[in-house]
């Protein structure tokens, strides 16, 4: 008796599965091609004619001076050359007052982890309140310290430590 449950329970579960089984479609669909291309948050041009929109992040790195400014080491003091940088952001961002961005901070791979977050937090802070002085409102900009986590230059020599140090704007879309 208990050998004849056993068939049957094992003949039911059987029974169970193969209901479940998936049936392979007759036709598969075609192969993914390439991406498309973005043409902007609003719209505008068609994919692949170039055309940047306006108020776009396109647009913020074509028309600003540089979406990135640079710091000494161990600083985050604004100079004179990231004035000039962010004053040309803040002009952009008078244009299109609706436009939130974010700004990056970023340190060299010298130091502790804990210590190069709060200094990259430091110079996205000093780079949004140089733009909040000059009349961007302060709530349109969010901060973020990447300390020495996200390098744009590999090396351990000046050069590379140097273009490490610096805060970048960027545009949310």
């Amino acid at each position: 008796m208990a050998r004849l449950t056993t068939t049957l329970m094992a003949a039911a579960a059987l029974v169970a599965v193969a209901g479940c089984a998936k049936k392979r479609p007759a036709e598969l669909p075609p192969a993914p091609g390439p991406a498309p291309e973005d043409s902007g948050p609003r719209g505008g041009g068609g994919p692949g004619d170039g055309a940047v929109v306006p108020g776009s992040a396109a647009d913020f790195k074509r028309s600003v001076q540089s979406d990135t400014v640079h710091f000494g080491l161990d600083q985050s003091d604004v100079d004179d050359q990231a004035r000039a940088i962010l004053d040309t952001q803040a002009q952009w961002l008078a244009r299109y007052p609706r436009q939130r961005i974010t700004i990056e901070g970023h340190c060299d791979e010298r130091g502790t982890r804990e210590y190069n977050l709060a200094l990259g937090d430091r110079r996205a802070n000093a780079a949004k309140n140089y733009l909040a002085e000059h009349g961007v409102d302060a709530s349109r900009i969010s901060v973020i310290s990447y300390g020495k986590e996200r390098p744009i230059a590999v090396g351990s020599d000046e050069e590379s430590w140097a273009q490490n140090r610096r805060a970048v704007t960027v545009v949310l879309n």
